[in-house]
């Protein structure tokens, strides 16, 4: 008996009850995993792009500075209740769930079948970044919800009702609202054509469907044309991390004009761009959580069954589907390893490569279904766990594994503390206006420019920036930073304040710049230091803003 035969016998013994028949089933998959994220929803403090995306829903547009306005529409929960994280995310569990049913239908078409189909949700979903989605708003939400659509109607098209080709149009426009990267699904697209219905490229109905998606992406071309392509020149520096600072300062004011940003130095050579996509596969393979185990055992070669023993049936999948799902599994997959070879890509860029090799995945591991669930409870627990720790310091973690930690905790006692500021106040970075401005809703606070990278606040849209000669006429202004020291802004006298330091599971002290409690604080590694700094007009008369006195 070979390891992978032991572990099928093994799973299927050890959990008859719960790890095969009604557990197997799309529905209770369904069920199960839309309330294990409603749960973590609630559980969950805002995380710091969330509450940016949140401040974009109370002022929709059709583009923002950083993405189109798919993300910005699903946030529009927040608006039902202003500060509350499970509010802000219920357009991102409609989506997810949603997007299960989509897959459902998909896999059936397929060929999936059964137990087959079951396990095929089961590995789309209890992935990292597939329990992940449903959770936490980002743009690659509505990505997935479009490229599962997409996929659907294009296999209904492959399989004889080329009109389909419209309803794939349509989308992948809505993809593209929720994130650039779904123009990748063309060439998944035109390969599942090339391979399994040549012909219909001599109809009209799959170049209808490109003028679908290009009549509904129009309104967000549109938009980025009235505004210097400000998305597009973004969104294509940062995939590639070009310096793309210049061109996006182009027609914003004066007084929220900032240096370029600064790119960091990029893999050259041979070696360190293999090193880049050794490192991206890796993450690309970490991202599968405890689902990594029974994919291993499934590569271990297996001997043919021998005379008494029943072999286990593989569900065949569609002929037509097969080059679908391999496009649109490897597609992405390959085109952001050779992005890796070149910039460093973040790890979620080619996520929707998963909703493709689910099926195909699940024929592989059909012997190991029982421990595929298995694998994917356990990852449900530590991704509960680790959102636990984010809204409770519980878990006894390195400083490395707390970066959630680090992007939500202290947020609101620092927020109740700067609402008691008058007179102008800026943040350093747009993360940190976020999150003041989601939890203190009314709060009239931006970013200030040139410190950080710039963000949709320096369009002065979503949060009216001050021009310089108001900031000047009202003496000043407050800066609420994350620097050391503070940041040397031409024009104005620093003066820190205030020294507010961050710890696990406390609240907020206070202290003054350069005192003995700032060198020693209460906790060894705090999770932040924040300043509040007054910044004096050269003729402003020393002590307050607007008569504002500073804190003591």
């Amino acid at each position: 008996m070979t390891a992978r035969d032991w572990a099928g016998n093994r799973a299927t013994n050890w959990a008859p009850n719960w790890a095969q028949g009604a557990a197997g089933r799309p529905a209770v998959i369904i069920l199960l995993v839309t309330l294990w994220r409603l749960a973590l929803a609630w559980v969950l403090p805002v995380t710091q792009d969330e509450a940016y995306y949140f401040d974009w829903a109370r002022s929709l547009a059709w583009g923002y500075f950083d993405h189109p306005p798919g993300v910005a529409l699903l946030g529009l929960g927040t608006l039902l209740a202003p500060g509350s994280a499970l509010a802000g995310r219920l357009g991102t569990l409609i989506a997810a769930t949603l997007t299960m049913i989509v897959l459902v239908s998909f896999y059936r078409r397929c060929g999936a079948r059964d137990e087959g189909l079951g396990l095929a949700l089961i590995l789309a979903v209890a992935t990292i970044p597939g329990l992940g989605v449903g959770v936490i708003a980002t743009p690659d939400t509505g990505l997935a919800l479009c490229w599962a659509l997409a996929l659907h109607e294009a296999l209904a098209a492959l399989q004889g009702d080329r009109r389909r080709w419209l309803g794939a149009g349509l989308a992948v426009g809505l993809g593209l609202l929720a994130k650039y990267p779904m123009v990748l699904i063309g060439p998944v697209f035109l390969w599942a054509l090339m391979r399994t219905d040549p012909r219909a490229l001599r109809t009209p109905w799959p170049y209808l469907g490109g003028l679908v998606a290009l009549l509904v992406f129009t309104p967000h071309l549109l938009w980025n044309a009235e505004h210097g392509w400000v998305t597009m020149r973004f969104q294509l520096g940062h995939g590639f991390a070009s310096e793309t600072g210049p061109l996006l300062a182009q027609g914003l004011p004066d007084a929220v004009r900032g240096p370029s940003p600064v790119v960091d130095d990029l893999p050259r050579t041979l070696g360190e761009r293999l090193g880049g996509v050794l490192d991206y596969l890796g993450t690309q393979a970490a991202l599968w959580g405890l689902l990594l185990i029974p994919a291993v055992a499934a590569l271990v070669p297996r001997r043919p069954a021998g005379p008494g023993k029943k072999a286990v049936a593989r569900s065949a999948l569609d002929p037509k589907a097969r080059p679908l799902l391999w496009a649109g599994a490897l597609f992405p997959l390959l085109f952001f390893a050779w992005i890796a070879s070149l910039a460093r890509p973040e790890a979620n860029w080619p996520a929707v490569y998963l909703l493709s090799a689910a099926p195909l995945a699940a024929l592989a591991l059909r012997r190991m279904a029982a421990w595929v669930r298995v694998a994917a409870a356990g990852n449900a627990v530590l991704v509960g766990l680790y959102a636990l720790h984010a809204a409770t310091a519980a878990l006894p973690l390195g400083d490395g594994a707390d970066r959630i930690l680090r992007e939500t905790h202290g947020y609101r006692d620092l927020a109740e503390r700067v609402a008691a500021l008058d007179g102008p106040v800026f943040a350093d970075g747009y993360q940190t206006a976020a999150m003041l401005r989601f939890y203190q809703p009314h709060l009239a606070l931006t970013q200030w420019p040139g410190v950080t990278r710039p963000s949709e606040y320096l369009r002065g849209v979503i949060a009216p920036t001050p021009t310089l000669e108001q900031v000047r006429a009202a003496g000043g202004f407050w800066l609420v930073g994350r620097k050391a020291s503070p940041a040397d802004i031409p024009g104005f006298a620093a003066e820190p304040r205030l020294v507010l330091i961050d710890c696990k599971g406390s609240p907020l002290v206070e202290t003054a710049p350069g005192s003995p409690q700032e060198s020693e604080p209460p906790c060894p590694r705090p999770l932040h230091r924040w300043q509040l700094v007054r910044y004096r007009a050269p003729d402003a008369p020393e002590g307050a803003i607007q008569g504002t006195q500073a804190p003591p």
